[in-house]
């Protein structure tokens, strides 16, 4: 196995600091954090990169938060400083790792995303009659901080880069304490469940961590299993065969890796296997073999959004621009399935009046 050395200069280069920079700021710059940094940034970045290169640089305290569409989950935010840092980083391992990824894993990952998730799903529910659909249950709590680190060990031999990485992932221990269960899986102490884990939901950083865990899965199931239909989004998967026993037996063998190898816990009921031909629901919408439809609930979600964007408007507290942009934007998204008369039904409701009216 290739490892790479020398790799903490390029961290903290000032070029790369600097796109970094560009990059966590991008759709953030209205905000007091970064407008503080912007003012001085030079003094920022160079304040930084002597942190970097002295290896004095700290991790700083998480603003937690919740969002509840479409489940409730706890958002871990950086400081700015930090996340530029998140930048800097990913910006140098990231092309390292992407090598090793397969070609079917889709989040957050350069020329993927979403909408080609979509399109490989639909393809595949053309060609095979039977899915099993699988879920980790609560991957970001419970990604065991020993084993990741680990795995980064493995590709990056340059000790200061795997010390950055190990502040980093440490940083997030405790965030999701208070939603993760205690766990025991096979040959497991007393005292397991209080191995560090948890990855803050909000870090860059976190959904790069999140590809590099979950592509050990990943390659079990391309290499062991020889399924030549597989796709992940995050940590949702799709296995697709023509056969529906030896999609149950994958389904225990899955289980049994994700156990004894990443310390993971697969959803005991939203792991199933069942036809193509009722319908995959996947990344919020259903896919059959001749159509593509939107889930009802992401249409809620959407009408309940766009009512407080026009009571955001009415209200003064956003401009029209953006309300629309919004707008557009989930229409966008909406066209990639058979939703014409339904975007356009939203577009005659998404009437924008100011106070004054």
């Amino acid at each position: 196995m290739h490892t790479y050395r020398n790799l903490y200069s390029h961290v903290y280069d000032f070029a790369n600091l600097y796109a970094a920079y560009r990059a966590a700021r991008r759709g953030k710059r209205g905000r007091r954090e970064v407008a503080r940094f912007e003012a001085r940034v030079e003094d920022q970045l160079f304040a930084l990169q002597a942190d970097l290169r002295d290896q004095t640089f700290q991790p700083g305290g998480y603003r937690h938060f919740y969002i509840c569409e479409p489940k409730r989950r706890k958002i871990s935010a950086a400081p700015f400083r930090d996340r530029v840092v998140h930048h800097a980083l990913v910006n140098v391992i990231e092309p390292i790792f992407e090598r090793k990824f397969i070609f079917d894993s889709y989040a957050c990952r350069v020329g993927k995303g979403t909408h080609r998730a979509l399109d490989r799903c639909t393809q595949w529910v053309r060609q095979y009659p039977y899915v099993l659909q699988c879920d980790v249950a609560k991957f970001f709590p419970t990604v065991d901080h020993d084993i990741l680190l680990a795995m980064l060990g493995r590709t990056i031999a340059d000790p200061q880069m795997r010390d950055l990485c190990e502040r980093i992932v440490q940083s997030g221990a405790g965030v999701h304490d208070s939603e993760r269960a205690p766990r025991w899986f096979p040959g497991d102490d007393l005292f397991a469940p209080l191995r560090p884990q948890g990855l803050p939901i909000g870090n860059l950083t976190s959904q790069f961590w999140a590809n590099v865990y979950l592509n050990e899965l990943d390659q079990f199931v391309k290499r062991e299993l020889k399924c030549r239909a597989y796709l992940r989004y995050a940590d949702d998967f799709l296995l697709f065969h023509t056969d529906r026993a030896t999609l149950q037996g994958w389904l225990g063998a899955i289980r049994e890796f994700a156990a004894t190898r990443l310390r993971l816990h697969l959803h005991t009921t939203k792991c199933q296997v069942f036809p193509t031909r009722t319908g995959v629901p996947f990344l919020g919408f259903r896919h059959f073999g001749s159509h593509r439809r939107l889930k009802r609930p992401a249409v809620v979600r959407f009408r309940r959004r766009l009512r407080a964007l026009q009571l955001a408007y009415s209200a003064g507290q956003i401009s029209y621009a953006k309300a629309s942009e919004s707008v557009q934007s989930w229409c966008a998204h909406a066209a990639h399935g058979n939703t014409y008369r339904l975007r356009g039904q939203i577009l005659r409701q998404a009437i924008f009046r100011p106070a004054s009216v």
